[in-house]
C-alpha cells in the first residue's frame, strides 16, 4: 500500500508542470472562442494527442500511479485551463473507467486503445447511462439488453440522455437493464463498437456551461453486439444474477463502480475551476483602486479570498484522501468519494460566485473569464450524482441507515 503524502514525487511535480503549461499555452487561448462556438474542440484535442497527454498509454501510466494523486493532479490543471475542453479531451476517461471497473484485462486491453484512436486521427468515447426518466434513480433504467443464446448475441434497445461525446464518440459503453425486476442490480455494462448499425445521435443540448464539452442523447435501435462486448463476461453476470436471486449481496454495480472511482476525479476538475477564479480574482483585487487604495485591502474583499482559499485548500484535501483511497482498494466506507465530489463542487460554485463578486460589474461580462468559470461551475453540483444524491451515500455510509 502507498503511504499517504501531500508531498508530491519529483514525477507527479514534472507532469503537473507539463500539463499546466499545456493548459496555460494552448487551452487558455481558446477557451473563450470554443465556448462560443459550443463545438468539440477537435484541433486541442489533436494536439493533446500529438504531445501524448491524450493517449492510451498517458491515461494508464496515471491510473496505475500507486498514490492515486496523479489523474486529479492532471484534471485539476487541466480544469483549471478551461473545463469544457478538458472534458472534451479527458471526457473519455468515463468510459475507460467503465471498462477498467467492469471489464475482463482482455477486454481492458482491446476496447482502451481504439477509446483514443491514433495521434493522426484520435478519437473520443463515451460512457452512457443517464436517461430521461432515470437520472440520480438508476435503478429506474429502462434501456434493455437481452441475449440471444445461439447466436450469442445481445441486442439493446433504449434512449440515453446527457451523455459526454455522445453520438461522436467511436466507443460507447452502454449500462442496460438485463433483468429489469433486480432493479440497478440486474444491470451491465456493454461496449458498442464504432460504426455499430442502430446506435445514433438525438439531440445534442445547448448548455449553460461546459459548452466546449459535447453532450447529446443516444438512441439505441436494436444495436446489436456480440457477447464477447458483454463487460466482464456471461459468466460473471450469471454468477452475479444468482446471487442476488438468492437474496445474497452483489458485489457491485455495473454505473457505481463506474463513479464511485470517479468522484475524486470530477472533484478535482471541480478545483481546477475555483482555483482558475481564485488566482484571478486575488490578481484583481492586489490591483484595482478604489478610494484612493486596493480593494484587498478592505476585509469585506480579503476575507473572502481568505475563504475561497481555505474551502479549495479543504476540497483537494478531501479529493487527494478519495484518490488514495481508491487507488490502494480501501472501501468508503463513510462515503469519503462523494465527501470529496460534492465539497469540492460546491466550492466551484461558491468560489466563482464571489469572483465575480469581487470583479464586480466585469465579473458579469464575458470580456472577463470569471463568468465562464461560474458557468461551468454549476454542473458539478449536478452530473454524475448531484450534491443531494451525495449526501444521501454519505448519510447511508455514516449511519448504516437506509435513508431515503
Amino acid at each position: 500500500m502507498a503511504e499517504f503524502s501531500m508531498a508530491l514525487t519529483e514525477d507527479q511535480l514534472q507532469i503537473q508542470k507539463w500539463v499546466h503549461d499545456f493548459a496555460e499555452n494552448v487551452i487558455r487561448p481558446a477557451a473563450h472562442e470554443w465556448d462560443e462556438r459550443e463545438e468539440t474542440p477537435w484541433p486541442i484535442i489533436q494536439e493533446a494527442a500529438k504531445v501524448g497527454l491524450y493517449s492510451f498509454d498517458f491515461i494508464a501510466n496515471a491510473y496505475s500511479d500507486k498514490s492515486g494523486l496523479l489523474m486529479p493532479i492532471v484534471n485539476e490543471e487541466m480544469s483549471w485551463g478551461d473545463a469544457g475542453i478538458a472534458l472534451a479531451i479527458f471526457g473519455t476517461s468515463l468510459a475507460v473507467a467503465g471498462i477498467f471497473a467492469n471489464g475482463t484485462s482482455e477486454q481492458v486491453g482491446e476496447w482502451i486503445p481504439q477509446c483514443f484512436g491514433t495521434q493522426e486521427d484520435p478519437k473520443v468515447a463515451a460512457f452512457a447511462v443517464t436517461e430521461p426518466d432515470a437520472g440520480s434513480d438508476v435503478s429506474s433504467l429502462k434501456t434493455r439488453a437481452v441475449y440471444d443464446e445461439k447466436s450469442d448475441t445481445w441486442t439493446l434497445n433504449g434512449t440515453k440522455t446527457w451523455i459526454t461525446n455522445g453520438g461522436i464518440a467511436g466507443v460507447h459503453v452502454v449500462v442496460a437493464s438485463v433483468d429489469p425486476s433486480l432493479g440497478s442490480r440486474g444491470q451491465a455494462s456493454f461496449v458498442v463498437p464504432p460504426n455499430t448499425p442502430g446506435l445514433s445521435q438525438g439531440q445534442k443540448f445547448k448548455k449553460m456551461g461546459i459548452r466546449a464539452s459535447h453532450t447529446a442523447e443516444v438512441v439505441l435501435a436494436d444495436v446489436k453486439v456480440p457477447g464477447s462486448c458483454l463487460l466482464g463476461g456471461k459468466d460473471r453476470l450469471d454468477e452475479r444474477l444468482a446471487r442476488v436471486r438468492e437474496g445474497k449481496r452483489s458485489s457491485s454495480q455495473a454505473a457505481m463502480a463506474t463513479f464511485e472511482a470517479s468522484r475524486p476525479i470530477v472533484g478535482s476538475q471541480a478545483i481546477g475551476i475555483a482555483r482558475a477564479a481564485y488566482e484571478y480574482s486575488l490578481n484583481y483585487a492586489k490591483e484595482r483602486q478604489q478610494f484612493g487604495r486596493a480593494i484587498i485591502e478592505n476585509q469585506a474583499i480579503a476575507f473572502k479570498l481568505a475563504d475561497m482559499a481555505t474551502r479549495i485548500e479543504a476540497s483537494r484535501l478531501l479529493v487527494y484522501r478519495a484518490a488514495w483511497m481508491a487507488a490502494n482498494r480501501i472501501p468508503f466506507t463513510q462515503g469519503e468519494g462523494s465527501m470529496s465530489k460534492v465539497f469540492a463542487g460546491e466550492t466551484a460554485v461558491k468560489v466563482t460566485e464571489e469572483a465575480i463578486q469581487i470583479l464586480g460589474g466585469y465579473g458579469y461580462v464575458r470580456e472577463y473569464p470569471v463568468e465562464r468559470w461560474h458557468r461551468d461551475s454549476k454542473i458539478y453540483t449536478i452530473f454524475e450524482g448531484t450534491s443531494e444524491i451525495q449526501r444521501l451515500i454519505i448519510a447511508r455510509s455514516i449511519s448504516g441507515v437506509h435513508i431515503r
